[in-house]
């Protein structure tokens, strides 16, 4: 097959996408990536990269067309809204002339916004590609959940675009068996909706350190809670940072953040004014190929949220990446996330934004013997494999990919 993959978010930046090409690359799949000019997180572009390209690039056999985009910036919400329509207006207007090969079929990523998919719908009228939706993140349930303040018609528009992007779709991946309720609502046909969850790249499997291993030396000696991806709004440090001041006398417990966002600045600010510096570290962003290095020197891996409606329904992928190296977790979730772990048997979960719940749940896995915690990482690993498999789950996406391709050959043939 051919495939065209639509996504706002590619290599150089860190997200599951980039290991869905490599594999569709390994299977013998040609790989066409439409997506823009790399600026996630930090707001500006990649080194390399500037408004004025460059437009080609290649990831591990695939061929990868970048579009011109306004980098989201660290500033407004106004900034963010330009960032996602500038991509949506650039990928449509440039994607049909840039992207003239014949594609078997179309797959979106969508970790957000929704109009990610209206570049690839476009594509699919002009050249009648079948089209697969990979949601990660419902809409208009994440206007809600940021935080900002929607009028209702607001909502009602995008809730019309929503349905107007489902419509067109020919299969819609969900990474969560509770997004399919919300999807049903936009949606006809029941057989559209699939489960299809994110899993953990084979980057994260469990690994033996090397004693004299450079990731060592940035780990501090005690007990480790590591937390690592996005530092955001949704990721809720105001309750991490709240759980460390509740453990700051408990010298041997040590907070290590590896990642990066647009809250970093602000978590800096806090940990030097609640004076945590000798427990909390944050590390900064580190490539994918080193986090299973930092995973195997945690005690106890962290998984945090806030509480809204919408997280309740998500599993972070971080927990499929937690699981798949071995480790136990702590997790502040409610909902599936939470359920997920519970069922694993992994860990320990409490509510969402509650410090104090969090930093018990971290005092009971500190008094946890090891061999316990260690039982713990191995259930996780063991329900990994039987549920979030890296080869299943690309089984499954080729075969939904195969029958499409299959469906739309008889129609031409008809």
């Amino acid at each position: 097959m051919h495939v065209l993959v639509v996504t706002q978010y590619f290599w150089p930046e860190n997200f599951k996408i980039n290991d869905v090409v490599k594999g569709l690359v390994e299977r013998g799949h040609k790989v066409t990536v439409l997506t823009a000019l790399p600026n996630y997180p930090d707001g500006s572009f990649f080194k390399g990269y500037r408004f004025w390209g460059p437009w080609s690039d290649e990831y591990d056999g695939a061929r990868v067309v970048r579009v011109p985009i306004l980098p989201r910036g660290r500033a407004s919400g106004a900034r963010l809204a330009l960032n996602y329509l500038s991509f949506v207006l650039a990928a449509s207007i440039l994607g049909p002339l840039r992207c003239r090969d014949r594609y078997d079929v179309a797959f979106i990523f969508e970790p957000s916004p929704v109009t990610v998919a209206l570049p690839a719908l476009f594509m699919k009228r002009l050249r009648g590609i079948p089209v697969l939706f990979w949601v990660q993140d419902l809409w208009p349930e994440s206007l809600a959940a940021a935080g900002a303040v929607v009028p209702p018609f607001i909502l009602g528009a995008v809730g019309k675009l929503v349905s107007f992007i489902y419509e067109g779709c020919d299969r819609i991946l969900v990474t969560s068996r509770a997004f399919v309720g919300p999807v049903l609502q936009y949606v006809v046909d029941r057989g559209q909706v699939r489960y299809f969850p994110q899993y953990g790249e084979d980057a994260y499997a469990v690994v033996n350190l090397a004693g004299d291993a450079p990731e060592r030396g940035k780990i501090p000696e005690g007990f480790v809670v590591m937390f690592a991806g996005n530092i955001g709004a949704a990721q809720d440090f105001e309750t991490i940072l709240g759980a460390a001041q509740r453990l700051r006398n408990h010298k041997d417990i040590h907070f290590v953040i590896i990642g990066d966002g647009r809250m970093r600045k602000w978590v800096d600010e806090e940990v030097a004014k609640m004076e945590l510096q000798e427990t909390f570290h944050l590390l900064g962003r580190y490539p994918l190929e080193a986090m299973a290095g930092f995973f195997s020197l945690a005690d106890a891996m962290l998984v945090t949220l806030k509480k809204e409606p919408i997280f309740s329904l998500t599993i972070p992928a971080k927990i499929q990446s937690y699981l798949a190296c071995g480790r136990p977790i702590v997790a502040a979730l409610d909902g599936e996330g939470a359920r997920v772990i519970e069922e694993a048997a992994a860990g320990f979960c409490c509510p969402t934004e509650d410090p104090s719940a969090l930093a018990n749940a971290i005092l009971k896995m500190r008094h946890t013997p090891l061999e316990q915690r260690r039982g713990m990482g191995e259930r996780g690993l063991r329900y990994y494999n039987e549920n979030f498999d890296r080869t299943i789950l690309l089984d499954r996406l080729e075969a939904w990919m195969e029958e499409l391709r299959a469906v739309d050959n008889r129609d031409v043939v008809q």
